[in-house]
């Protein structure tokens, strides 16, 4: 029997149609089921709906299977529809009626919706420090290679010079306007849906701000309706945040495969952290980071994919939303399997040094030249045209000493300025508050 069913049984066909993956989706949420619990039965005890001795011998319980899924040792059983299920039975069966009572003032729809809060703050928690851990590198050897000079392009031809120092700091600030969109996520994420039962409130005096504390919520969904309505969007915001930082790595990627041919030969990696070929035995290939653009262009995919799941879905809940765990939560650990394996690469890149002192990269210094001359006094047009005429005629002379000494150009990298903004956008996420009041929960 399903908590919802009463004595028809459902045709085992429908069930299995309408299960679906989903309580191997829920697995992952069981964590966050417990603590939603934890923090509701505190509730219904304050306002007379649990009594103490209840409350104490429920919130032992929950504690306990809390361990258990810290454990692995959690398990979704066959004849169990979902997480909340599960969690109920099992209450009920170890400490008898108390647990029957968990889910007065819920219904499973605010339950999930909290459930998917909590798990995706954990997410992007995860994301956060990954991120982190690869800006580091990024920012290290942007300085290291500060003064190691390299062609700049555009349309593919070669433009100006730019150097590693660029290159490396340059998608390292990509990183940090990436995290001010994850940040939006987070506070999208962070705020607490939990008593809008199912998307029309409860008749019971529920205390809403007291479990938004607990569960260490920056504030409510306050409108109930509102509560329910934001299940899909707050995948699709998350699911841009994760996008955006995908696609950093994949242009990132992009690069390196161009960079790492032959025709370029600007940078390497050792032998074992490339593949071969099973019939040319000089080949070294990417594939760490063709894999790499490849996911994080899934990942890109996947505010459309939401979107289009969600599109013209009238108010309230409808079940289409359960398929949206399918979609986005295999993308939590494929996007930090990108920036795991890219920051390992990064850690072991070679940079060739002397780049520009072939002749071919010399037109790379045609603006140098231009600009030397606007400095001795001639106008930037006429100056334009007589280094144009020399380029043409093959007389062109290059001036092969950069002078960039603005901000964020090759001489002033400003990445101690890359590096505060990323301080700044870390700190305004406050992860500290949700693991105080998580561990403040537990411990009660």
């Amino acid at each position: 029997m399903k908590i919802w069913q009463k004595n028809i049984d459902v045709d085992s066909f429908v069930e299995s149609f309408t299960v679906g993956r989903d309580r191997e989706m829920d697995l992952q949420l069981a964590g966050a089921d417990v603590l939603g619990s934890l923090a509701h039965t505190q509730m219904l005890a304050s306002i007379g709906l649990m009594s103490e001795e209840d409350l104490v011998a429920v919130q032992k319980e929950l504690k306990n299977i809390y361990q258990e899924v810290l454990d692995a040792k959690f398990q979704i059983e066959d004849s169990v529809e979902d997480v909340h299920s599960q969690v109920e039975m099992m209450l009920t069966q170890r400490i008898g009626e108390a647990g029957k009572k968990i889910h007065s003032g819920r219904s499973r729809n605010d339950q999930v919706l909290v459930d998917l809060k909590l798990y995706f703050r954990s997410e992007i928690e995860s994301i956060f420090k990954n991120t982190e851990v690869l800006f580091e590198q990024l920012i290290s050897l942007s300085n290291q290679y500060k003064s190691v000079l390299m062609p700049g392009y555009t349309h593919l031809q070669i433009a100006m010079p730019s150097s590693f120092g660029l290159w490396f700091g340059a998608y390292a600030e990509s990183l940090v306007d990436d995290l001010q969109l994850l940040k939006a996520a987070w506070a999208v994420c962070n705020k607490n849906p939990l008593g809008s039962a199912a998307g029309y409130g409860s008749s019971f005096p529920l205390n809403r701000t007291m479990t938004t504390q607990l569960l260490g919520f920056e504030d409510l969904n306050y409108n109930v309706v509102y509560a329910q309505m934001g299940r899909g969007k707050t995948e699709r915001i998350l699911a841009q945040a994760m996008s955006s930082i995908a696609a950093t790595l994949a242009k990132f990627a992009m690069d390196v495969t161009l960079f790492i041919n032959q025709n370029f030969g600007f940078i390497s990696f050792p032998a074992h952290l490339t593949t071969g070929s099973s019939i040319m035995p000089h080949k070294k290939n990417p594939d760490v980071f063709e894999l790499i653009r490849s996911r994080c262009n899934k990942i890109q995919a996947l505010p459309n994919e939401i979107a289009m799941m969600t599109t013209n879905l009238p108010v309230g809940y409808h079940r289409d939303l359960q398929l949206l765990k399918e979609n986005l939560f295999p993308a939590f650990q494929s996007l930090n399997d990108c920036l795991a394996i890219a920051t390992y690469m990064l850690q072991n890149i070679t940079i060739k040094d002397n780049i520009l002192d072939d002749p071919k990269y010399d037109y790379l210094f045609s603006v140098e030249v231009v600009n030397n001359e606007v400095l001795k006094g001639v106008p930037f047009r006429e100056a334009y045209k007589n280094i144009g005429l020399a380029i043409e005629e093959g007389n062109f002379n290059p001036s092969k000493e950069v002078q960039h000494t603005h901000e964020g150009s090759i001489g002033n990298l400003c990445n101690d300025q890359i590096e505060r903004m990323f301080s700044e956008v870390k700190q305004s996420f406050g992860f500290e508050k949700v693991h105080q009041a998580l561990e403040d929960l537990l411990k009660a």
